[in-house]
């Protein structure tokens, strides 16, 4: 079986429509060798999906079955009590100073691959804004990529709705001073998941987002005059 080959199995989101409905400790215990099968065809699509990514990219995240999620909930300050994710979900770390986050989310109705910086510390946050003050067309040039537009088409994330304090309301990159989160997001259906070509468009999706990594990678890792901090 070759790499491009694996696939998630319909029976993936079969188990999980059958938690959503018993989402309790007593049916999960009864049906926990039926979890476990199902883990494994997503761990075995996750080191499908790092062996492709490590072609192009290089990920510090040593297996699929480390990058995959937890289905137990942390309940601890949720007013949902339910103890089960009703989604299967990994991540990858990139090595070194690579900046940003890569993310698979499979749920039935509902899946997606996204990438990004989901909360960014207010040092990193910072830069990030000062460098856009100083000149926004690296960004903005990423963004209108023909490549980007067609994969994620625009750049999500919680905005602020005023301008962000110590920059001029006036500046001309305020629409993406205001952001507080820099997230891309692709979408799936269903049928799209469950296709033989689902692994090579993930990876696809996450190669579409290096430009934004690397640009990101820089203006944290460098200061103002490009050395390396």
């Amino acid at each position: 079986m070759t790499k491009q080959s694996v696939c998630i199995p319909s029976s993936s989101f079969d188990f999980l429509i059958q938690l959503k409905k018993n989402n309790n400790r007593d049916w999960f215990n009864d049906h926990k060798d039926e979890f476990l099968k199902e883990q494994y065809q997503i761990e075995k699509f996750a080191d499908a999906l790092l062996h492709e990514l490590s072609t192009h990219d290089v990920i510090e995240t040593p297996t699929g079955k480390k990058c995959l999620h937890r289905i137990y909930r942390d309940i601890r300050f949720s007013k949902e009590k339910i103890p089960y994710k009703t989604n299967w979900s990994g991540s990858f770390k990139r090595a070194g100073k690579s900046r940003g986050g890569c993310y698979f989310h499979i749920e039935k109705g509902n899946s997606f691959i996204a990438g990004g910086f989901w909360a960014p510390n207010p040092e990193d946050l910072k830069r990030i804004r000062e460098d856009l003050a100083f000149d926004d067309m690296p960004l903005r040039k990423i963004l209108k990529s023909k490549s980007f537009l067609s994969t994620f088409g625009d750049m999500q994330g919680e905005q602020l709705k005023t301008t962000p304090k110590g920059f001029d309301a006036e500046n001309s990159a305020i629409d993406l001073l205001r952001y507080k989160q820099f997230l891309l997001i692709r979408n799936f259906t269903d049928k799209e998941v469950l296709d033989k070509n689902f692994l090579k468009e993930a990876n696809q999706t996450f190669k579409n987002m290096r430009p934004f990594f690397d640009y990101m990678t820089e203006v944290l890792s460098t200061d103002t005059n490009g050395i390396e901090l």
